[in-house]
């Protein structure tokens, strides 16, 4: 085994939860590395900030509705964070992407006043309290009718699906399809966004699509305008289609969660953290109630980490964070903590339906109010490892992963000494 680096804290997984934590630490002054497998939920999820969608009926107003909600739910990650710590969270997080490496681009919205209702790419209604720029003008509540439109060589996105499914929500909606001589292997939305980064060729896509638009209309396509300059891209479109534009998100990769992850990364490594992808926690070392190291795998070697603090962020069952075994027992799979939520031996584990409520959901770590587990007093846990939430029924993945890796960093900082004050 390779000896590594020393430091102040250790953070395991690089999706929003674990970033923001690094961030928020390195910023202090802290010495701040992040072991990753792999790149974290931000590949996957639509980009947008979903702080709580459903209880279960939808969420209009979210800052209005999170007091209710706690209080029917003592064990939800919400009522351990305190609603109070939400607003703080969405403030930083939208301060950090306008900072980003993304130059103009930002998220706007209602925030905790009221949520968002945009399109998924099958046309359906979703809830979310920030948004990408890009995205805005896709809000549902407004009246002007909606082109939907798109390269026939994107076959992850179905412009005539999602236009339907659009109409029956009441907004008057149509589909346009684009051919595009592009037959190559990257003919997807990643590719497709990088593409959308050179004026010339959103300069082309502009012109094909000037003729096929109606008066009036507002155009939306998949989530490609840009992977580097996305404000650049969206701006050029408006401007020579002189209509709004907003985009939809598609199936992973997903590129709006990928300059999420750009921003984030970009603000820690500018703050002088560490980010080492590719380094699968395989064991950790313990001394009492401390965890003194963890031992890391990747390309060929084993590396140890030492650290006074370790965050745990490495997600639920999606993300391999918990793993339910063949003995059907869920064990959390980095330092082996306690789990709260996970239904008693003989009581159903899960439900027939699909959409349902689950009773694994809100399986994950048992912590208190300082996130940590009774087992080990300077290792706290963040995002969605947490137990208590069902963070896709309720539209509050990213909340709770930005609430909580930003309490987690704060509470690491108090025990230091160190001042949080804004």
């Amino acid at each position: 085994m390779r000896g590594g680096r020393t430091y102040d804290t250790v953070v395991v997984g690089a999706g929003v939860s674990g970033l923001t934590a690094a961030t928020r630490l390195a910023e202090a002054g802290a010495s701040v590395c992040v072991l990753a497998k792999g790149v974290g939920s931000t590949h996957l999820a639509a980009g947008t900030i979903d702080v709580l969608g459903y209880t279960p009926d939808r969420v209009d107003e979210p800052g209005a509705a999170l007091s209710a909600f706690v209080a029917e739910r003592p064990e939800h990650p919400y009522a351990l964070l305190g609603t109070a710590a939400v607003a703080p969270a969405l403030r930083w997080l939208t301060e950090h992407v306008a900072a980003g490496p993304q130059p103009g681009y930002c998220y706007v919205g209602g925030g905790l006043d009221r949520n968002a209702l945009l399109p998924t790419a099958l046309g359906a209604a979703r809830p979310s309290a920030l948004v990408p720029e890009t995205m805005a003008a896709g809000e549902l509540r407004r009246p002007d009718p909606v082109c939907v439109a798109s390269a026939r060589v994107l076959r992850d996105f179905h412009p005539t699906l999602c236009a339907a499914n659009v109409s029956r929500a009441g907004v008057e909606a149509r589909a346009v399809e684009l051919e595009m001589a592009w037959e190559r292997p990257d003919a997807n939305a990643l590719g497709l966004a990088a593409r959308l980064d050179d004026p010339g060729f959103r300069a082309d896509l502009a012109a094909q699509l000037a003729p096929r638009l109606r008066p009036g209309e507002r155009l939306g396509l998949p989530a490609v305008i840009g992977l580097r300059d996305p404000h650049g891209a969206w701006t050029e479109l408006e401007r020579r289609l002189e209509r709004p534009v907003f985009e939809i998100p598609t199936l992973p990769p997903s590129v709006p969660g990928i300059r999420v992850f750009d921003a984030l990364r970009a603000a820690l490594t500018a703050a002088g953290g560490r980010l080492v992808m590719g380094a699968e926690v395989v064991g950790a070392e313990r001394e009492g109630g401390r965890v003194t190291a963890l031992r890391a795998a990747g390309a060929g070697r084993e590396v140890r980490y030492t650290a006074r603090w370790v965050v745990l962020a490495t997600g639920g069952f999606a993300s391999g964070g918990l793993v339910l075994g063949q003995d059907w027992v869920v064990r959390e799979t980095v330092l082996g903590l306690p789990l709260r939520g996970v239904p008693a031996a003989g009581k159903p584990r899960f439900s027939a339906d699909y959409f349902g409520e689950q009773p694994m959901a809100r399986a994950g770590v048992a912590v208190d109010a300082s996130l940590r587990s009774p087992e080990l007093e300077n290792a706290l846990v963040a995002g969605a490892a947490l137990a208590g939430a069902e963070p896709w029924r309720e539209g509050s993945g990213e909340g709770i992963a930005l609430t909580s890796g930003l309490r987690a960093a704060e509470l690491v900082l108090e025990s230091e000494g160190v001042s949080v004050a804004a």
